[in-house]
């Protein structure tokens, strides 16, 4: 049965309806994995290598070039006076150093590594060229997107690929843990959530407000939950761990992903490196950092006041615009306030946040681009640019605020 096939419709107290998707019980990994006779993971892959298909992640100010099995490509494009383009590149790996049909035994990591070597000299190591790691993960929808790109020592990278390609050997499949998630999704005329549950959350949100300084480990556990069923981290080789996917994000429709979105119930969540991002519409921006050793550390970079907002908005551009050719004008951007985040020890202020909301176009519903800028000590700017945000920018009002298209 596939995913989709596999689902009961459940009826709450309040007579509420939902259809949720029951998750296939894997078992017997491991014979499935003896048994296995089909293609190997070279093999799978190979359609990628051989039409030449590159793959792209834009952060604030590098773009990344993954063009599979030729070069790891890492530029800066800058318009000067009199239209000419200047170009910061590098070259972090060309050609397929080790096809890697040695099959690395042993590894229970479900990833798919090849070697890219011979980049761009690299002048802090005596010109040695820049060599990249490309691992390969599968994920059944993602489109080939780059998840990661990390420079693990001077001038050697490693870049993470989400596939589906590689979903077809038992090997790479998503190791499920023993908690299976069920996604359910409302059906017409029944709320996002059940009233009941909104009420249970409120509760804890409640609870949880008046010791925000505490640590956050110890009060965010409801939170902690939620957040570890919807991403599961995957160990990649011997350092940072890497959360792979929202998987449920694709099974809704846009309208619905809309409302989640807005509802402030379906967060973004990105950045590569030391701090990771979380932003929830209309709730909070935190960043954080996980790691084995110590757990979690998070801190509050801003909540949502729409009262503070609007004050700042009387100051500030909440919504900008630019002119189509055809002299019409349509919403570019949206700005918007979170203060009121934890203290900040350089400046004995709470920190402070403007999100700015972009549209970005592609194929794939949940790519998103996060980036942080601290032009000031604890004043931050996070730049959110996603195809969720692009249906929904037009709807601005003049505070900037978004609402469900009608």
């Amino acid at each position: 049965p596939t995913l989709e096939d596999n689902y009961i419709i459940m009826t709450t107290v309040d007579k509420e309806k939902y259809k949720c998707i029951l998750p296939l019980i894997s078992s017997g990994n491991e014979e499935e994995e003896k048994d296995y006779k089909g293609p190997t993971p070279g093999e799978l892959l190979e359609p990628l290598f051989k039409q030449s298909s590159c793959s792209y992640r834009i952060e604030s100010y590098w773009t990344y070039e993954v063009c599979h099995g030729k070069h790891i490509r890492q530029y800066h494009e800058e318009k000067e006076t009199g239209q000419k383009i200047n170009i910061q590149e590098y070259y972090l790996g060309n050609m397929m150093i080790k096809n890697p049909l040695s099959e690395p035994e042993g590894q229970m990591t479900p990833y798919y590594p090849i070697e890219m070597g011979n980049g761009t000299p690299c002048s802090l190591r005596q010109n040695l060229p820049r060599s990249s790691t490309v691992m390969y993960i599968c994920h059944p929808e993602a489109k080939h997107e780059i998840l990661s790109v990390a420079e693990v020592t001077t001038c050697e990278y490693e870049v993470v690929i989400l596939t589906p390609l590689l979903c077809n050997h038992p090997k790479y499949r998503f190791r499920a843990s023993p908690v299976n998630d069920i996604f359910c999704q409302s059906l017409p005329g029944s709320p996002l959530k059940p009233h009941n549950l909104e009420q249970l959350e409120k509760q804890q949100e409640m609870m949880k407000m008046p010791f925000r300084r505490v640590k956050e480990e110890e009060m965010h556990s409801t939170k902690e939950e939620k957040f570890s069923s919807i991403h599961k981290p995957v160990a990649v080789g011997n350092h940072q761990l890497l959360t792979v996917g929202t998987t449920h994000i694709s099974k809704l429709t846009d309208d619905q992903l809309i409302k989640e979105f807005l509802s402030g119930s379906y967060c973004f969540h990105g950045g590569v490196g030391w701090w990771k991002y979380e932003f929830c519409y209309g709730k909070y921006v935190h960043q954080y950092h996980e790691d084995k050793e110590s757990g979690k550390t998070s801190v509050v970079v801003g909540t949502w006041s729409k009262e503070e907002h609007i004050e700042w908005s009387k100051k500030n551009a909440a919504r900008t615009y630019y002119l189509r050719e055809d002299g019409t004008q349509t919403v570019r951007m949206v700005s918007h306030f979170y203060g009121n985040g934890d203290v900040c020890d350089l400046t004995d202020k709470p920190r402070q946040v403007t999100v700015k909301l972009k549209c970005k176009e592609s194929d794939s519903p949940h790519a998103v681009t996060i980036y942080m800028l601290e032009p000031h000590s604890c004043q931050y700017i996070l730049g959110v640019e996603s195809p969720v945000i692009c249906k929904i920018l037009d709807t601005a009002d003049e505070y900037g605020l978004l609402s469900v298209p009608s």
